[in-house]
């Protein structure tokens, strides 16, 4: 790969002829799949903008103008072309890349992302503080048709527009979110595309004065003459303009541009030596089996995801029930509010959504269905650690921001049992339930042989032991149970997070002298500390172990609870050194 191999820095790109680019654009593009192959991680966006993100760092002075990746999805291309090609075999490991742009990484990432449609309000933020500096940059957000269905990005929009800051807004329309874009947005794109074509670089670039932004596209993301003739000319323009560009999700490799759903993320190739692993179901199929089933012997189920169907498992449900399946596209706050409506209509709606991206719709969960009492239940998916995804997609706040939320019910599923029962027993509630289970293989039955029925805001013992007794919220009573292999302690596997089984927890706290709280979340507010309060007074030492007050970089999941000191060693050196 000769031109790749002699750029480690945008301004060794711009050292090359326009004409030898075309060229570039197929070695990055065999560099970047081979790269993600060797570690795992986002290849079908990427592959998408190889020419767009060397047109971008070939005519833009980077990283002193402002080059924004909303998402982030896309940006392994960038990274390679920024001074990081070697260390791509790093990515998504443990103290490796991480998958996402990030500030602490490089100056050339310049705005942390992982959720979507940031990226306007964070480049107009930087054009107006360049404006205020009298600094002469450009800011520019590249942000997929997926990412614009959120509302945030319209509020930008909105106050871009009358700002007349120096911002370019890039539209990578490639009819794709991770699954095809839905809505009146995707239909809009695909009409102007049917209507207008591709229009070629010379056309004219038509100004909404209306609007004070300039309008350029739709125009090909993958004929580089093109991006960089139209990209020069928006350059010297002032004020905000928004180029549409239409690029192919996967492009350049076959089987991803078939299937760019499939190819969105892959997975590490493994030795050739290395058996192939028996894929256990997930704790999201277990879901989407309970959703159908549900769907099946109740017509009021409405199932609900924010643009994560395939995520949520989500798909059997969409093909078995497609009146009763809505798709949201990219709208966290609409499609919690939208639950609310329909459960004042007497409908049963469910809200498949991951802990990380209810975060987004926090202001609807209080405001519009647990003030009015609305009977929704909400399906958390990728709470706690979810390992290479890192800081952005960590599933750790849902436990300290729904228990203090009056009317809501939370529960944590052990294991693959206990989630049905939960899944049916929220459901079944009559008011907002939420159900946390997190990413990966679902937790076997933790006892064989026993059912326990669920009873509101009750745990259960699952063993009895001396001196020390454990509390587990979730899957992580697992690991209570290696533990007491070991030491002749309590295990209690407590079930519900709100309402909380005080009498349960008084009654351990006067039979043992050291109780140890262990939650997949936040241990500042989290479940730990309300258990540690509801102690005081008690000769009981407690200890919370959990996520401490700091963000978990990406890496093994193994070796970020070893980091927060959530192993089984950890806990009996901790008991070793309690008791003596």
């Amino acid at each position: 790969m000769p031109l790749l191999d002699s750029i480690s820095y945008p301004s060794d790109l711009r050292k090359l002829k326009p004409e030898q680019l075309p060229e570039l654009a197929q070695e990055l593009r065999v560099f970047l799949t081979s790269s993600v192959y060797q570690t795992g991680g986002h290849l079908g966006a990427g592959l998408g903008v190889i020419e767009l993100t060397i047109a971008l760092h070939y005519l833009f002075d980077t990283p002193d103008d402002r080059l924004i990746w909303d998402v982030g999805h896309q940006c392994y291309p960038h990274k390679i072309l920024t001074g990081r090609k070697e260390a791509m075999t790093s990515l998504r490991q443990t103290d490796g890349l991480c998958g996402f742009p990030s500030r602490e990484e490089s100056p050339y990432d310049a705005f942390g992302t992982g959720h979507s449609s940031t990226s306007i309000s964070a480049a107009l933020g930087m054009a107006m503080a360049a404006r205020a500096k009298g600094e002469h940059r450009q800011a520019i957000a590249v942000i997929g048709d997926g990412a614009m269905t959120a509302g945030q990005a319209f509020e930008a929009l909105n106050h871009a527009a009358c700002m007349k800051a120096n911002l370019l807004v890039i539209l990578n329309d490639n009819d794709m979110s991770i699954s095809p874009s839905v809505g009146m947005l995707a239909r809009y794109l695909r009409g102007i595309q049917a209507t207008s074509g591709r229009a070629p670089a010379q056309d004219p670039v038509v100004r909404f004065e209306d609007h004070s932004m300039t309008m350029a596209g739709p125009i090909s993301g993958h004929d580089l003459p093109a991006l960089l003739d139209t990209l020069e000319r928006l350059k010297n323009q002032p004020g905000p303009r928004l180029l549409h560009v239409v690029t192919r999700k996967g492009k350049g490799l076959p089987e991803a541009e078939a299937d760019p759903v499939k190819y969105h993320a892959v997975a590490k190739v493994s030795g050739e030596n290395e058996p192939e692993k028996v894929k256990k179901p997930s704790w999201s199929n277990r879901f989407g089996h309970w959703l159908c089933a549900t769907a099946a012997r109740d017509k009021r189920l409405f199932g609900i995801t924010p643009a994560m169907r395939e995520g949520s498992d989500l798909v059997q449900f969409s093909e078995l029930f497609p009146e009763r399946y809505c798709d949201v596209a990219i709208a966290e706050q609409h499609a919690v509010t939208l639950a609310g409506g329909m459960a004042c209509e007497g409908m049963k709606p469910v809200v498949a959504i991951y802990s990380t991206f209810l975060q987004r719709g926090y202001d609807q969960l209080i405001h519009d269905i647990a003030l009015q009492n609305l009977d929704v239940l909400f399906a958390l998916d990728r709470a706690g650690l979810v390992g290479e995804d890192g800081p952005t997609h960590h599933g750790l706040y849902d436990i300290a921001a729904l228990k203090a939320i009056p009317n809501m019910v939370l529960m944590a599923p052990s294991d693959e049992l206990e989630l049905n029962q939960m899944l049916t027993f929220g459901y079944d509630y009559k008011g907002p339930a939420a159900v946390r289970y997190p990413r990966g293989p679902a937790q076997e039955a933790l006892l064989s042989g026993h059912d326990f029925a669920l009873e509101m805001g009750k745990g259960r013992i699952l063993r009895n032991g001396q001196s020390v007794a454990i509390l587990g919220f979730g899957p992580l009573t697992k690991l209570a149970l290696g533990v007491a292999e070991q030491a002749n302690v309590t295990v209690a596997d407590m079930r519900f997070v709100k309402p909380l089984d005080t009498a349960l927890i008084q009654q351990l706290a006067e039979e043992h002298s050291l109780l140890i709280t262990l939650e997949e979340g936040a241990v500042k507010g989290g479940i730990g500390e309300e258990v540690a309060a509801l102690l005081q007074g008690f000769d009981t030492e407690v200890v919370n172990l959990g996520i401490p007050d700091q963000f978990i970089a990406h890496g093994n999941k193994a070796d970020q609870l070893k980091q927060c000191g959530v192993t089984a060693e950890n806990i009996l050196s901790l008991i070793s050194r309690r008791l003596g």
